[in-house]
């Protein structure tokens, strides 16, 4: 995982594409504004304005004028209580649909129906988003019993298997804070209510390399996730597994582990980064 710090990256014409790109001038408008959403984006603590004035080189007036705009867009928010700025929802879902309708999503959904084969159980590609975790892709076993979620379904963060492997991604700082900014609500009996409880389980879910939902959003369904990882060894997306726990005994879904692995790793190839 790379250390917390704010990354800028210039905007340049992607390979193949029309060199009239280029001739955009440096000091665009509409370049500054991508900048200061990729560098939000690329930043594993949300920065303060100063943080992004030193970051893009640009006077504070101008990135505090291009905040305002992107606040005012919903592609861009301020933390609750702090001066810090993380992406909007707008982006967030923007980023969603990019990933769910790119040329990839026939192959990702190939490994995903391949993987039910496999396991018999249904399967899911999420992200997170925020607080949440959000379904991209999601393929149904075919039982009679089973849970309704679509791609597009959101879940809490807190709550999930999924959830519980990009909270691992993240610096105890970072975790912490979003921790105390979203109420840990009782879903179920099972449900990590309680900050030092589910910090210590989000300690045992980066040792094992794998998380475990048991009943703790839905009564009576586990889940099991895998991380889907980058070349740069970031958790950005996550494989899961769920059943009803009368179908999927704990053992049994450990079991899945390393067909999951395996398809978390062919999925890694399929995402447009």
């Amino acid at each position: 995982m790379r250390n917390p710090q704010i990354v800028s990256t210039l905007v340049e014409p992607a390979a193949g594409e029309s060199h009239k790109s280029a001739e955009v001038p440096a000091g665009s408008a509409i370049l500054r504004a991508i900048r200061v959403m990729e560098t939000i984006a690329e930043s594993e603590v949300p920065p303060h304005l100063a943080d992004l004035c030193r970051a893009l080189g640009l006077p504070k007036p101008t990135v505090f004028r291009i905040l305002s705009t992107l606040e005012y867009a919903g592609l861009v928010s301020r933390e609750p209580g702090s001066k810090r700025y993380r992406s909007g929802r707008r982006l967030t879902r923007l980023s969603g649909a990019v990933l769910l309708n790119s040329p990839s999503c026939a192959a990702r959904r190939a490994i995903l129906e391949e993987l039910v084969e496999q396991t018999g159980e249904t399967c899911n590609l999420s992200v997170p988003d925020g607080h949440s975790v959000v379904y991209l892709d999601r393929v149904e076993a075919n039982w009679p019993l089973r849970v309704s979620l679509s791609a597009g379904s959101c879940i809490p963060l807190c709550a999930s298997a999924s959830g519980k492997l990009f909270l691992g991604a993240m610096t105890r700082r970072a975790r912490e804070r979003l921790i105390r900014q979203c109420p840990l609500i009782r879903h179920t009996p099972q449900t990590l209510d309680d900050p030092a409880r589910l910090e210590a389980e989000i300690e045992r879910v980066q040792q094992q390399g794998y998380a475990i939902d048991d009943e703790e959003y839905l009564p009576g369904v586990r889940c099991i996730a895998v991380p889907v990882v980058d070349a740069d060894g970031r958790i950005v997306a996550a494989l899961s597994l769920h059943a009803p726990v009368s179908r999927l005994g704990l053992d049994e879904a450990l079991e899945f582990l390393p067909a999951m692995r395996s398809a978390a790793a062919d999925m890694a190839q399929t995402l447009d980064w």
